[in-house]
């Protein structure tokens, strides 16, 4: 397997919690949205602090050209990764029991319809699109590029190899984060008290 994980200093294994929230970003290898191959995490703590973690997948489909070369992900790439079921296994529990960020909502659509394909039950996570958050922390920015992460990118600053997943994690979760400082508060529900209270909700329901 190419070891393209490593070059933006991802952690190899998610690190440990509660945190914040997590931000979320999935690249896709070909024609359905279903095809995740490679998911990225941002964990953000309750000082701000941010750790980042991504994970190659086996898509079992084809991977076309348009898209490898928009991430640089290709069938080589994730040669002996696990297959979507195998990762999500491994991170269900941690998704399901913190608020999720993604900028625009791609990201929650592709994760449903990969469950879907392979008949996994969904989490049922609070989802906040960053994309929402943008345009009411940079209204100006409507008619002026847009609040696309590339556009926020340029205007806001930001250090990040769009595309990679993990780097685009990252990118989401440092929107909301300055988009708290522009508004002067934090979203009231990207809390780990709320996390906490949600964990222990599953818990008591089993």
């Amino acid at each position: 397997m190419v070891d393209v994980l490593n070059r933006f200093g991802h952690l190899k294994t998610p690190p440990a919690g509660p945190f914040r929230f997590i931000a979320l970003d999935v690249e896709t290898a070909g024609k359905t949205i279903a095809g995740i191959c490679q998911i990225g995490l941002c964990f953000v703590s309750n000082t701000g602090a941010v750790q980042t973690y991504s994970v190659l997948i086996e898509p079992e489909e084809p991977f076309e050209p348009f898209n490898t070369e928009l991430h640089g992900i290709s069938s080589d790439t994730v040669a002996g990764a696990g297959t979507f079921p195998e990762v999500y296994a491994a991170l269900f529990d941690l998704l399901n029991t913190h608020s999720l960020v993604q900028h625009s909502t791609f990201d929650e659509k592709a994760l449903t319809s990969a469950c879907a394909r392979y008949g996994l039950p969904m989490i049922t996570s609070h989802w906040t699109n960053s994309v929402t958050v943008a345009r009411q922390a940079w209204p100006a920015l409507k008619g002026a590029g847009g609040h696309g992460l590339a556009n926020l990118k340029k205007h806001l600053g930001l250090e990040f190899h769009h595309h990679d997943a993990g780097e685009d994690a990252r990118a989401s979760a440092t929107v909301i984060l300055r988009a708290e400082d522009v508004l002067g508060m934090p979203l009231s529900h990207l809390t780990i008290k709320r996390q906490l209270a949600f964990q222990f909700e599953n818990r008591s329901g089993d």
